[in-house]
């Protein structure tokens, strides 16, 4: 079969079970793309692979929102005091993983230049001025941080989303969501940020656990994600697809 022939055959998969065929057809098909599988579920595509490789290969998008990460890890101390105390955050840890660097400016201002959210912007530097920042107060008085900021060019000015993560997270998922990576957002906090947005599509570059891509299944809008861990794209599609599920069995 041709490159040609190839093109007109290809077709994403419907199940995550048949994308273990795709890796040598997509690096045939797109030399220099580091999408390593490729997932479509529902209205959603979810990529496994570098976005600094895969952005430039996408269709034009209607909005951004996503969590980057800023080394954050580097904020719970030493191996002994963070990987091994097995409570809050340092149990989903282990290792200081890999992904947990800062993305390249050229990625950050490439989401800038779109209708975009971005959690974690006051450990970037350089972003444009915008009056529209949005809030996360987390109402406890904790030891970690009491809010989370989220740069914004979509909100009309500074607006206040307040749900204790126990809320979300508590009692071992069991409140209604399982907190399966270190930085997750709950579900309503990324669906109230898609209601400062318009337009059909939205990106997450930083997919992680797949919280933009259920809140996207959750409010009828299409998905574009990128993660680059295998674990977490894995956790991702996993919820994606229990979201879509749930639509239907209610629907």
């Amino acid at each position: 079969m041709d490159a040609e022939s190839e093109v007109r055959a290809l077709r994403l998969p419907t199940s995550y079970a048949e994308v273990d065929c795709m890796p040598s057809l997509l690096g045939h098909l797109f030399p220099g793309r580091k999408a390593v599988r490729v997932e479509r579920i529902g209205d959603a595509t979810l990529y496994l692979g570098d976005c600094g490789e895969i952005l430039p290969t996408l269709p034009k998008v209607d909005a951004v929102v996503t969590d980057p990460p800023y080394e954050i890890g580097n904020s719970w101390g030493t191996k002994n005091s963070w990987q091994h105390a097995g409570i809050g955050k340092s149990r989903l840890w282990g290792e200081r993983p890999e992904w947990d660097k800062r993305p390249a400016k050229n990625i950050i201002d490439w989401i800038c230049e779109r209708p975009a959210i971005i959690w974690g912007a006051n450990y970037f530097e350089g972003l444009p001025s915008e009056k529209g920042w949005l809030v996360w107060d987390k109402c406890a008085d904790m030891t970690q941080a009491q809010a989370e900021l989220a740069w914004s060019n979509v909100a009309p000015t500074i607006r206040v989303f307040r749900k204790s993560p126990l809320g979300a997270f508590g009692n071992g998922g069991a409140n209604g969501e399982q907190k399966q990576h270190p930085t997750q957002k709950p579900i309503g906090l990324i669906e109230w940020c898609l209601g400062f947005t318009s337009g059909e599509l939205v990106l997450d570059p930083f997919m992680g656990s797949g919280t933009t891509g259920v809140a996207c299944a959750n409010l009828g809008r299409k998905f574009i994600g990128i993660e680059v861990e295998s674990k977490y794209f894995d956790i991702s599609c996993e919820r994606i697809a229990a979201a879509y599920a749930q639509g239907r069995l209610f629907a």
